[in-house]
């Protein structure tokens, strides 16, 4: 693959930009089929065109993953060091054939799984066209006749303790479940979607409301459908008020009753519709739920005695028992089930109302004839009450005393207790916020976890994915070898530092001799000059010795200092000569003046056009 044509070359740095473009291409074809298919294994002859192949090399390059500063420089005037980091790059993404074969097992669920797999990416690579530019093949592949709309059909689950038995016995397959297998995948994610959703509100409603009712969940599942069955109750109630009650309780009941009713309404058939039930007494409705006319009994007075308000609700009851009895005989048999409920409802209603004023009436009547045997011996009764109200006065006074022995006690118990149940609540408020953090700790957790599961998954991918055709014993090898090169460079970057600190502190020593030397010879050459003339001249030469030594020094030092700047700059000259600047250099400007000439002669034609 790395030896496109017959070219003889001993090093990178003999690589050209034509076999620089046809390697990497050639490269990119083998690992990306898809990605290289549309490059050129050549350089154009124009240079504009020669840039733009640079550039998406480049973009290739980028695309497979390579991390490095790339760009159409790198092709066009390259070096050795990047050519050479690429081509590694692309060596190690080629794919290893023999590996692949080798390591993978074998069987029917593999060779279906292959076959997926390579069927996806076929048809993935494969660009969208409009109907009108497709091939025949392509006809067959992005037909809309495999398309389905996204219709969605209710499923029946096994819910409960029989679940094996109901599956068993009664319950079909989903895919016998509905009309058209096209359906069939829809039909289970809006299965799927719904179970997730109901699960999620319930987490989100318990948390929220479940924790602070201290219910289990069981209990609070109770509650919530009994209040739920308490409300339709009573929506059912509402929806047979008149349309003069409704409009006295306000729009809001009326606007739910009007619902359920219109809800109720359509349950009916077209020819009981003008018989919606409505409150009101069975005396001046009777006509609408009987096919005979039935005459009303007669009003009673108020002031009936108990007996003739029973005698009363009793002629009621069996006025209802006949309307009942006729309403059975008239109907037609195919009559709707859900008209005789609301009709039990209305009865049992109207029942009540009717035993809470009779029960009434009576403790009114019964007052009012105790109060009237009381008349004739008005004088003899007052004094009576009088005692008794005197008596009872008295037991009130002689209770409240003992009310109040009592009562100390209860009151500081009471107190106690209530102590005790506020330390309790702020306990168990205390312990809910515990259970609330946890519940969002669970949750952080667990969508941790499963990012760490996908990413778990993911490296393992990746690591079924490498080639699996490297020896371990080769790159156990390689690795020693680095790490015992490694060892030896630091031994002798020691080696060499303990060196250079021995020969510093040579040096240090000899200075601070020198020093100590020079100091000692000066003050005993300066106490004899005082005396004798030539021993002035010897001072003299001395201090001028003295000064042409640390210069020589200080020339030595610089010196040092300038060949290391020297081998520095040595080094930099055989970078630059490595990356082939000059030439580089040279390259560029003669490719300007190309790009100058081609434009010139588009301008030419441009103007002759």
């Amino acid at each position: 693959i790395l030896v496109p044509s017959c070219v003889e070359t001993d090093s990178v740095k003999q690589f050209t930009s034509e076999l620089i473009v046809e390697a990497v291409v050639r490269c990119i074809r083998v690992i990306e089929p898809g990605l290289g298919g549309a490059l050129p294994t050549s350089l154009p002859p124009g240079m504009s065109a020669r840039f733009r192949v640079g550039m998406s090399l480049a973009q290739a390059c980028q695309d497979l993953g390579y991390k490095g500063d790339i760009g159409y420089q790198t092709f066009l005037y390259s070096n050795e060091p990047e050519i050479r980091s690429l081509l590694m790059f692309l060596v190690e993404k080629l794919p290893r054939e023999s590996a692949e074969s080798s390591d993978q097992p074998t069987g029917k669920s593999v060779v279906l799984q292959r076959s997926i797999a390579a069927a996806l990416r076929a048809q993935l690579a494969v660009p969208w066209l409009p109907p009108a530019c497709r091939l025949p093949l392509q006809t067959q592949t992005q037909s809309l006749g495999s398309m389905h709309s996204f219709q969605v059909q209710p499923l029946s689950l096994p819910l409960g303790p029989p679940v094996e038995e109901y599956r068993r016995d009664v319950l079909r397959p989903v895919t016998a479940q509905l009309s058209s297998h096209c359906t069939t995948a829809a039909s289970l994610l809006e299965r799927h979607t719904a179970e997730l959703s109901a699960a999620h509100e319930w987490d989100v409603e318990w948390k929220s409301q479940g924790l602070l009712s201290r219910l289990t969940p069981q209990e609070y599942r109770s509650r919530k459908l009994s209040r739920l069955r308490k409300r339709i109750e009573e929506q059912l109630r509402s929806a047979t008020l008149p349309a003069a009650d409704g409009a006295a309780a306000g729009p809001a009941s009326s606007s739910s009753s009007a619902d359920l009713s219109d809800l109720l309404q359509s349950f009916r058939s077209s020819s009981a519709s003008d018989r919606l039930l409505t409150k009101g007494t069975h005396f001046t409705h009777t006509q609408k739920f009987t096919f005979a006319q039935v005459r009303p009994p007669p009003r009673h007075a108020v002031t009936r005695p108990a007996g003739d308000a029973a005698q009363r609700r009793q002629d009621e009851l069996d006025v209802l028992q006949q309307q009942g009895d006729a309403q059975e005989g008239g109907r037609p048999g195919n009559e709707n089930v859900w008209e005789s409920e609301l009709l039990s409802l209305q009865v049992k209603d109207e029942l009540k109302q009717r035993e809470r004023g009779n029960a009434e009436e009576e403790d009114r009547i019964h007052v009012k004839k105790k109060t009237i045997d009381l008349l004739p011996d008005a004088d003899d009764n007052l004094l009576q009450l009088q005692a008794v109200m005197e008596a009872s006065s008295q037991r009130l006074v002689h209770l409240a005393a003992q009310w109040e022995k009592h009562r100390t006690p209860l009151i500081e118990e009471h107190r106690r207790l209530k102590e005790i149940r506020s330390s309790q609540d702020l306990e168990s408020s205390r312990k809910l916020s515990e259970i609330k953090s946890l519940h969002d700790k669970i949750r952080v957790s667990t969508e941790e976890s499963r990012k760490k599961e996908e990413t778990y998954k993911q490296l393992v991918s990746e690591l079924d994915s490498l080639p699996q055709d490297a020896s371990r014993s080769a790159y156990t090898q390689r690795i020693l070898e680095i790490v015992s090169n490694i060892k030896k460079q630091k031994e002798e970057i020691t080696k060499i530092l303990t060196d250079t600190k021995d020969l510093q502190k040579e040096i240090n020593s000899l200075t601070g001799k020198l020093d100590r030397t020079f100091a000692v010879t000066d003050e005993l050459v300066f106490k004899d000059a005082k005396k004798d003339e030539s021993v002035r001249k010897s001072y003299k030469y001395l201090a001028a010795l003295h000064e042409n030594c640390n210069q020589l020094i200080q020339t030595i030092e610089d010196t040092g200092t300038i060949l290391r700047e020297i081998r520095d700059l040595e080094e930099q000259i055989e970078t630059e000569n490595s990356n082939k600047t000059m030439a580089n250099l040279e390259r560029i400007l003669e490719d300007y003046k190309a790009i100058r000439q081609e434009n010139a002669a588009l301008a030419a034609k441009v103007r002759e056009g």
